[in-house]
């Protein structure tokens, strides 16, 4: 009997949350072991479709990068990275929207629909969803100590966004499912980092909120402790004295353009965590790091 009145303590718990939530949009990122460990790919499946059911509108952008890399090596493609990126040549972006809009995508868009679901499967060439341009990096040249541009192909970064289909599967219960590839003005397949698109995607919908599964728990400090809240403008001081490093730079500020397009509070969580997401919508505590513009009142959820 007790561990029944625990189970109804949750439902109790949740109920404000939901209420609050209720006919908010809810953007994504799904990545990780959370897409590779099928404990947890039926787990986020399940959580998604339970969104829908009581009234969110949950929007799925997913990465697929150890897929991507798996294909590659089958097929004798080498890959190589600079700073983090994939370099990205003709032959590497067919296989990047083989895998990323075929395969993966279609997998994700089928464990949903298969636990009562109805999700549709959409890349960012689908309705002019994803305008992307290619994405310009440079280095420091060693030699001459001046800034040269660097040559990484097929990847982008994203111009604009066009959530008029969004908007149309949302209105008719679909939940979308989202591959992060976009079409350059001249027709050309961009291969894009999938935080990037969710956060694009986040603030084009003015999303209530934006969440980012990853593999660790969230942003930590020097001493390795979890930071529960960061306000947005707290993020430049963390980069700076590398509380902040690596890749989780580039998530953290996604966080922020995010917070400035729009969206109400974004949330860095390990996906790892069984229902990972509905412990940081539906609980009072939540669970890793939020980011968000904590002056505005409604930032407090």
């Amino acid at each position: 009997m007790q561990e029944l009145i625990k189970k109804a303590e949750v439902l109790t718990e949740a109920l404000p949350w939901i209420k609050r939530f209720y006919g908010k949009t809810i953007v994504i990122k799904y990545g990780g072991n959370a897409m590779v460990e099928e404990r947890l790919k039926e787990g986020f499946a399940r959580d998604i479709i339970l969104m829908k059911y009581i009234g969110l509108n949950p929007v799925v952008v997913h990465g697929g990068g150890p897929q991507i890399g798996q294909v590659l090596k089958a097929m004798k493609i080498e890959s190589h990275f600079v700073q983090g990126m994939r370099v990205t040549d003709s032959a590497t972006m067919d296989v990047v929207e083989m895998v990323l809009g075929g395969k993966v995508n279609k997998e994700i868009v089928a464990n949903i629909n298969r636990h009562g679901g109805k999700a549709v499967g959409l890349t960012g060439k689908d309705g002019g969803l994803l305008t992307a341009r290619k994405m310009e990096m440079t280095a420091m040249n060693p030699a001459t100590l001046t800034p040269e541009i660097l040559d990484i192909g097929m990847v982008g970064e994203v111009v604009a966004v066009n959530p008029q289909i969004i908007d149309a599967l949302e209105q008719n219960n679909f939940i979308p499912v989202i591959a992060p590839i976009g079409v350059g003005v001249n027709g050309e397949t961009y291969n894009i980092n999938a935080d990037l698109v969710a956060g694009r995607i986040a603030g084009a919908l003015k999303a209530e909120k934006l969440i980012l599964l990853t593999d660790v728990e969230g942003v930590k400090d020097k001493q390795g402790q979890l930071i529960s809240t960061i306000d947005i403008r707290r993020v430049p001081e963390l980069i700076q004295n590398t509380t902040i490093s690596g890749g989780m730079i580039p998530k953290a500020n996604c966080c922020v353009d995010a917070v400035n397009e729009g969206v109400g509070k974004t949330h860095i969580i390990d996906g790892r965590m069984e229902h990972a997401c509905l412990l940081e919508i539906f609980t009072d505590h939540g669970i890793g790091t939020a980011i968000a513009d904590f002056s505005r009142e409604d930032s407090a959820a």
